[in-house]
């Protein structure tokens, strides 16, 4: 299919082969990438395999010293560059979003300046790698701290943020000196490759930045966690996933970070602004129809409130309109397959059986096969399946608490430990529960927590390692210690 049929400025920007080495990458197989709304064909991309892949970390390694050479102002001006680009493009990066993963164009376009927003805040941030001078034990030495990029830098990302969770993995890895090869998700490839345009149009050097896209994730995962060139692997996905990734680093010991499941809690308690808890819990859970990581899982309000939350928050949830991404005014669009539509409804329907009442959708919608109502149960207790899992659907199960102590205790109660809300007016209790609470992200009388200077990331079993803010380069960094002796007349 020609790009142009969708509606693009630049139809160049719907490539459909891998990028490797500053070139594109065709092969006789190919990967069907489908409209989510409508299951329609989008484009065929080719299938790459583990030779490409090879390859792709090849061209890394080779491109590394040239790379790492430049200076941190040559590497940020090249980036700022891919920046305006993507700005430039912002209207076509979301269509390509919204056609290939959902999710509605705004949304789509609001990811787009998110990711770009990551280039230009770590070409910036690449020019403050700061070392140290270090007090010698004797007069006749020095001790110095220089920080240097990790190397070679391979990453697997998922569907649910094609642009964002490449950007931000891409622009610090560029930024501290390192190459990067990508395999990106093959629901959602096109965003990928048409950053891979819009980098080789800035003037990025060839090898620095590869997309590998290709469906034999098992084979190309052991490249990219086992190739002695690469030096650092980073991952967004499941924990289940990410575990088995972790294990295939480990056989060559590379640093890496990982950016996995997440159940987050939002909690409002009983002297919270309780219009403004609603509309932050309609932001954190409904927005890419419930599909992200740091979305509300579990809903906790305190007992005396409980009532007037449910009903304001039924209200906000009955007027979004659900519906094909590209169509002006809807709020949530498809979830990706239907076989994620079936695992949430199957949570819901289980949650039920249990002893759970539900107040608003329930069911598949008359949209289509891959799009899910917006669901509210009530009456839930902490131990019903939607209370136990990553839901990853537009599902809200509401739970009643008494005080702080308890609700504390049973939002920690949980092996992830990314993102977590809640909202209440005293200053006491804000500190109380913002120490108390056992994730890596508190969102405090806000639903929306993440931006390119904040640090991004989670505990326990949701990862390790943080992305974006200046904390996320160190990430893409190694310390060496440099010890000069013989300084004595």
């Amino acid at each position: 299919m020609k790009a142009d049929k969708f509606g693009l400025h630049d139809p160049q920007l719907m490539k459909n082969f891998s990028y490797i080495n500053g070139s594109w990458h065709s092969s006789e197989s190919q990967i069907a990438v489908t409209n989510p709304a409508n299951g329609e064909v989008i484009a065929e991309v080719s299938n790459a395999s583990i030779a490409e892949t090879q390859l792709a970390v090849k061209a890394a390694k080779y491109a590394l010293t040239m790379w790492s050479a430049k200076s941190a102002n040559e590497r940020a001006g090249l980036m700022k560059k891919w920046f305006d680009l993507m700005i430039a493009h912002q209207d076509d990066l979301g269509l390509i979003l919204t056609l290939e993963q959902g999710k509605p164009l705004a949304e789509a376009k609001g990811e787009i300046a998110y990711g770009a927003a990551y280039i230009e805040w770590f070409a910036e941030e690449g020019k403050r790698v700061y070392g140290d001078t270090i007090p010698a034990p004797s007069g006749d030495k020095r001790i110095i701290v220089i920080k240097q990029p990790v190397g070679v830098v391979a990453s697997i990302t998922p569907w649910n943020f094609p642009n964002a969770m490449i950007a931000r993995k891409a622009a610090a890895a560029l930024a501290a000196g390192c190459t990067f090869v990508v395999r990106p998700a093959t629901q959602t490839p096109l965003s990928a490759l048409a950053m891979a345009e819009l980098a080789e149009r800035a003037g990025i050097p060839a090898g620095v930045f590869n997309v590998v896209v290709g469906d034999d994730a098992r084979g190309m995962g052991k490249v990219l966690t086992q190739h002695p060139d690469v030096s650092k692997f980073t991952f967004t996905g499941s924990t289940a996933v990410g575990q088995t990734l972790i294990s295939q680093c480990a056989t060559t010991v590379k640093k890496v970070s990982m950016e996995l499941g997440g159940n987050a809690p939002f909690i409002v308690f009983d002297d919270a602004d309780i219009d403004a808890a609603v509309q932050g819990a309609i932001v954190s859970k409904y927005r890419n129809a419930g599909q992200t990581c740091v979305c509300t899982n579990r809903i906790f309000v305190q007992k005396d409130v409980i009532d007037e939350f449910t009903e304001k928050f039924t209200a906000a949830v009955s007027a979004l309109t659900i519906g094909d991404g590209l169509t002006e005014g809807v709020n949530i669009g498809p979830m990706i397959t239907t076989e994620a539509v079936d695992n949430v409804d199957k949570l819901v329907k289980d949650s039920i059986a249990a002893g759970a009442t539900l107040a608003l959708g329930g069911q598949r919608d008359a949209a289509g096969d891959t799009f899910y109502q917006p669901t509210i149960l009530t009456n839930v207790s902490h131990d019903m399946p939607i209370a136990n899992n990553e839901i990853f659907g537009p599902v809200s199960p509401i739970i009643s608490f008494d005080n702080e102590e308890q609700v504390i205790a049973m939002a920690n109660d949980t092996e992830y430990g990314l993102a977590a809300y809640f909202y209440s007016r005293d200053i006491g209790r804000v500190w109380r529960v913002a120490e108390g609470l056992e994730y890596g992200i508190v969102g405090i009388n806000e639903g929306a927590v993440s931006n390119a200077s904040a640090p991004f990331g989670g505990v326990k079993q949701s990862g390790s390692g943080r992305e974006g803010s200046k904390y996320g380069l160190d990430d893409y960094l190694e310390i060496k210690y440099l010890c000069m002796g013989g300084l004595t007349k």
